[in-house]
């Protein structure tokens, strides 16, 4: 554009800005032009449609016409500069600074970010380490007993007291003395509360017991009620509780103890659709295998991914935020299918982000020099790669291919699992051309 000034400066590797300095004659052809369409259309009180003067249409809209040519001039302008240096942002830029006033230029910066330049150097051949897919003494036998303890079943006990290591079944009335009990972030308030809470379960002898629990409930049976003061020390774990103390009223529903199922061949039938008992353990000791090797593979990608990661030295920034908003999501996404709400979970969130930031920045990198890679050695996800994705999706998910491949395309997923499938084969043919060591 004849008469535009722009400068262009270089802030880091991946961080741009450039200024924009828009003649005044060319801002006022944008906004006559812009006005001339409002005039077609405007209302104004004392003028026929389509005959109210110029002069008062650019005064009475005066804050609208400017917005509108600022949306229609700078966007193009931007888009032309870029294009004639060869810029490619890897989000939309940042305009700010926007000066657009009748009678000056139009001035305003683009604060955008582009992809470092990216040398991935030698990747042919490269050393990496894999640790042995060997089974622990002893895991088969602990994975047994877990499985055990799944399906134990509950049984009520009538014929004595509670002991160590039952449960119990209870309602109970907690009062805080002197006190209310405290919001976090509030001011604590003065006066008794009496909390009422039904139906819990309390394990005699658990680790997360209140003091005093165990020795006044060890013995009972159900129908019985047990009135006690638990006194909670200064630095109970609760800071809530630390130092309060706190009237029970305890009413017991229920005693029952857990029986462990034997482990026998009738157990093997039931939990493994097996024979026997050695049946079980050997599909037992071939899933923890399976599993150990997974780790181990995962592991060699894992070191594959750190070392394409440390050729390229930094990434921008709106890139790693995206990868740490993922990661957020991800987490948020687990707690929710979980049954626990984000909102009421004690997480400083902030943290949380600032904790990501080195993993989400090497995730970035090492993507980065992958996609390079695929690049140099024309590595596609051709169309078959796709619906092969597109099945494996649909079998998972107990739907017809169709159906997913409609839904990815509503969401516009499907350049994003291109992107996913070229990565994924350009690590499989790196780990072929690899040196891996156990």
């Amino acid at each position: 554009m004849s008469g535009m000034k722009t400068e262009f400066t270089e802030v880091s590797e991946t961080r741009k800005h450039l200024t924009f300095e828009v003649p005044t004659d060319v801002v006022e052809e944008a906004i006559e032009r812009v006005a001339q369409t409002y005039r077609r259309s405007a209302r104004v009180p004392g003028f026929r449609p389509g005959k109210v003067p110029a002069s008062v249409v650019r005064q009475r809209y005066r804050e609208q016409i400017l917005h509108d040519v600022a949306h229609d001039l700078i966007p193009r302008l931007l888009d032309d500069a870029l294009r004639e240096r060869g810029l490619e942002p890897v989000a939309t830029p940042d305009i700010r600074d926007v000066v657009l006033e009748e009678g000056r230029p139009l001035t305003f910066v683009a604060d955008f970010e582009t992809l470092p330049p990216i040398d991935p150097g030698e990747y042919l051949g490269l050393s990496l380490q894999k640790p042995p897919a060997v089974l622990e003494v002893g895991a088969v036998d602990q994975a047994l007993e877990q499985l055990q303890q799944q399906h134990a079943r509950w049984e009520p006990i009538e014929d004595r007291g509670a002991e160590t290591g039952d449960t119990l079944l209870v309602d109970l009335t907690r009062t805080r003395r002197g006190r209310l009990i405290a919001v976090p972030g509030q001011p604590e308030p003065e006066g008794d509360q009496s909390e009422s809470l039904e139906n819990v379960t309390i394990e005699i002898g658990a680790s997360a017991n209140p003091p005093g629990f165990d020795e006044n409930l060890t013995g009972v049976r159900e129908g019985d009620r047990r009135e006690f003061a638990v006194n909670y020390p200064e630095d109970y774990e609760i800071k809530e509780l630390a130092g309060a103390t706190v009237d029970y009223a305890i009413t017991v529903k229920g005693v029952r103890r857990r029986v462990l199922p034997a482990l026998d061949d009738e157990f093997a039938k039931e939990v493994g659709d097996v024979e026997t008992l050695e049946a079980l353990r050997e599909r037992v000791r071939e899933n923890l295998q399976a599993n150990a090797e997974a780790e181990a593979d995962h592991a060699v990608r894992h070191a594959l991914l750190s070392q394409l990661a440390s050729r390229l030295p930094t990434a921008p920034e709106v890139l790693v935020e995206a990868e740490i908003d993922r990661r957020l999501e991800d987490f948020v996404r687990r707690l929710m299918e979980q049954g626990i709400d984000p909102m009421q979970v004690d997480v400083d969130w902030r943290e949380f982000r600032e904790r990501q930031k080195e993993a989400a920045s090497e995730t970035v990198r090492s993507t980065l020099v992958l996609d390079e890679i695929a690049r140099r050695e024309q590595i596609e996800a051709t169309d078959e790669d796709l619906e092969a994705e597109i099945a494996k999706f649909a079998e998972r998910a107990g739907r017809t291919p169709e159906a997913v491949r409609a839904r990815l395309e509503q969401e516009g997923a499907l350049p994003r699992l291109r992107v996913g499938i070229r990565r994924e084969k350009t690590m499989t043919w790196l780990l072929e051309q690899a040196q891996i060591t156990t």
